[in-house]
C-alpha cells in the first residue's frame, strides 16, 4: 500500500518503522522539511518528503501532528486525493495546544480535525502508546493481544484502517462514527490502557462525556 505520514514525532517515526517493514511504499513528511528525516529514511527504507508529497497519489495518509499545528497545514492538502483514507492519531492536549474553544465546547477532537482538514477523517491509534504499538503487536488469537478502537463515519475506510491494525498485530473495535469518538479520547477508560477487544468494548461504553481536569484548558 502506497502510505504518506504527516508527522514524524513517536507515532508517526513508530508507524514509519512498523508500516516499512511490513512492506508498505511510505513517504513521511514534518514541518522542518524533508532533511530532517533522513536518519529515519535511512533507518527503514521510507521516502522524505514534503508535506504536500505526503499527501499526494497515496491510498492512506495517516496525520499525527499535535491538533495546534492541524490549521497550519497547507490549506486543499487533500484536493486531488478523494479516494485517499486519512487517519488522524491526534489528542487535544491543551497544556500543550492551547486552548481550543470547539473541543473545550464538546466538539470531538477528530470531527474538529475533520473540519480543519475539510474531508472526512478516521480516528485510530490515539490511545495507544508508541514504544506500545512498536513492540506489543501479537499474532491474531493470542490471548494477549490489545484492541483498539477506530470510529469514523464511513465503513469502507474503516476497514481498511482496521486492516492494517491486524497485519501490524493488533484487533480493531468499531467505536462507530466519528461523533462517538469522544469515547477514546483522553481520560477515558479506553485511552492508554491496552485492553483486549473485549474490554475495549466495555471501556467504549463507560466513556463519559465530561472531559476530566487535567484535559481541559484552565
Amino acid at each position: 500500500m502506497r502510505i504518506g505520514i504527516i508527522g514524524a514525532g513517536q507515532i508517526g517515526g513508530t508507524l514509519t518503522r512498523r508500516l516499512t517493514a511490513l512492506g508498505h511504499d511510505v513517504s513521511v513528511a514534518n514541518s522542518r522539511g524533508p532533511e530532517t528525516l533522513a536518519d529515519l529514511a535511512a533507518e527503514t527504507g521510507a521516502k522524505a518528503v514534503s508535506v504536500h508529497e505526503a499527501a499526494r497519489g497515496q491510498e492512506l495518509v495517516v496525520v499525527t501532528i499535535p491538533e495546534r499545528s492541524i490549521p497550519e497545514l497547507p490549506a486543499n492538502l487533500f484536493a486531488d486525493a478523494a479516494e485517499t483514507v486519512v487517519v488522524d492519531t491526534g489528542n487535544y492536549y491543551p497544556q500543550r495546544d492551547g486552548r481550543i474553544e470547539e473541543i473545550e465546547s464538546g466538539t470531538p477532537e477528530s470531527r474538529w480535525v475533520e473540519r480543519q482538514l475539510g474531508r472526512p477523517v478516521v480516528k485510530a491509534f490515539n490511545n495507544i502508546l508508541a514504544q506500545h504499538l512498536m513492540e506489543r503487536g501479537r499474532p491474531a488469537g493470542a490471548p494477549d493481544r490489545i484492541a483498539l478502537p477506530v470510529a469514523g463515519d464511513d465503513d469502507r475506510t474503516k476497514a481498511v484502517v482496521m486492516s492494517l491494525m491486524d497485519a501490524l498485530g493488533f484487533d480493531s473495535v468499531d467505536a462507530s462514527g466519528l461523533d462517538e469518538s469522544w469515547r477514546q479520547q483522553p481520560g477515558t477508560p479506553v485511552y492508554a490502557t491496552d485492553l483486549d477487544a473485549t474490554g475495549v468494548r466495555r471501556a467504549l461504553v463507560e466513556a463519559s462525556p465530561e472531559r476530566p481536569p487535567e484535559f481541559r484548558a484552565s
